[in-house]
């Protein structure tokens, strides 16, 4: 007889899934009702409410749709993108591969802003590009979760209103993290997901997207090749018309009412903070045990450190000894950093200097266990160090657009 599976508890410090919020859980619990149901649609119009708030928004075209955060993604370009249109796309890490993926997959005219991974894209190069030929939209990661870069995006943007092209932004780890302001960024589209800073488990993708982009999609020429992802279709079901497209994960939106309502409840801005202070803390105590940043720390996301894997480490075997013997999960890498470093993040409920102790605590055992010399008790007090003398949040260097130089630690 196969006995019911019983996870055990687990620290998620990787860059997501996170643990999510045990109230965001108790509201996934509780009774179903039918998705036309007038009490469960007002849930949906709450929702809608919620999430502009939180994306910082007022566009009427804002609601999940159902699936992880690539389902918001896809169903965005998919709806945008017809066969032969040029798009641009950034790329400086695994998520900015995806993008291109997806673009390609709906036959677009590709030209790729390529930086190297730790860096963030030149809005230089993305401006020349633009000016090469007429584009369709621009596609970019906010936060690159692959490499730790916070993509600066004002420029950007700027740059795609004299050019007449759409902004699509990947905002999937940086919603309920760090500063999205969708109307005042001047982005077009955003999409996020649930698994990350909003400290819910995976399976929701909110959505945003303006005028400008509404009138692109009702002007196609063809069918949007998925009927799952047509925003066309979705947008009908999230309004008054309650058009039937699917059969919305009703648990999954009272837990995505639950997480929206509770950033709004502790406030966009303590939030931020919240997850700045943890995360600079997080860093120090790394940094103190003798691990190096990755990447161009003047653009870091707030709340996801990346660290070499020190010289003669095993990668594996150490997440293995975290994972096993500590209940702590880390991040590893992908294409050519896999195996090279590791990332660690703080993000949405684990966000606490409760998440830092304790995984820096094990790190001061596992690491020498596996021939890296640490020293003891330096760590935990470097953070908290860090905590509580962490000064105001600076602006991004150079907010013209003018990159800042490559950190030395980009090179190992």
């Amino acid at each position: 007889m196969i006995e019911s599976f019983d996870p055990p508890p687990c620290l998620l410090l990787g860059p997501g899934p996170s643990n999510a919020e045990p109230r965001v859980l108790q509201a996934q619990a509780r009774a179903l009702l039918g998705q036309f149901d007038p009490r469960f649609t007002a849930v949906m119009n709450e929702v809608m409410a919620l999430a502009r708030a939180v994306f910082q928004t007022r566009n009427e075209r804002t609601f999940p749709v159902s699936g992880t955060s690539r389902a918001g993604i896809e169903a965005v370009m998919a709806s945008v993108i017809e066969e032969g249109d040029r798009v641009v796309v950034g790329s400086c890490g695994r998520f900015g591969w995806l993008l291109e993926d997806i673009a390609r997959r709906y036959r677009a005219e590709v030209r790729v802003v390529e930086a190297p991974w730790g860096e963030p894209i030149d809005p230089d190069a993305v401006r020349r590009a633009l000016g090469e030929a007429p584009t369709k939209c621009v596609a970019l990661v906010h936060g690159e979760t692959s490499t730790g870069v916070l993509q600066p995006l004002e420029v950007i943007a700027a740059a795609c209103r004299e050019h007449d092209a759409l902004l699509l932004v990947d905002a999937v780890v940086t919603l309920g993290g760090c500063e999205v302001a969708v109307d005042a960024m001047g982005w077009d589209a955003a999409m996020a997901g649930t698994q990350k800073c909003l400290g819910g488990p995976s399976g929701m993708a909110p959505i945003t997207y303006n005028a400008r982009v509404e009138a692109v999609i009702a002007a196609r020429r063809t069918p949007v090749a998925s009927n799952y992802l047509d925003l066309v279709q979705l947008q009908r079901y999230w309004s008054p018309e309650r058009w039937n497209h699917h059969t919305v994960p009703t648990s999954l939106v009272y837990g995505l009412h639950e997480m929206l309502r509770l950033v709004l409840a502790e406030g966009l801005a303590a939030r931020w903070e919240r997850h700045r202070r943890v995360g600079r803390a997080m860093a120090a105590g790394l940094a103190a045990l003798g691990l190096r940043r990755f990447g161009n720390a003047a653009y870091a996301l707030p709340f996801l450190t990346p660290v070499w894997v020190p010289e003669g480490v095993d990668d594996a075997a150490v997440r293995a000894a975290l994972l096993y013997d500590h209940g702590i999960e880390i991040g590893t890498a992908f294409g050519p950093l896999a195996g090279r470093i590791w990332r660690i993040g703080t993000l949405g409920y684990n966000a606490r200097m409760e998440s830092v102790r304790r995984l820096l605590a094990a790190l001061e055992v596992v690491l020498p266990a596996h021939g890296f010399a640490v020293p003891r008790g330096e760590a935990i007090a470097a953070a908290e160090t860090a905590y509580a003398s962490a000064p105001p949040a600076a602006p991004p260097p150079d907010p013209h657009g003018r990159l800042a130089p490559t950190a030395e630690a980009t090179n190992r």
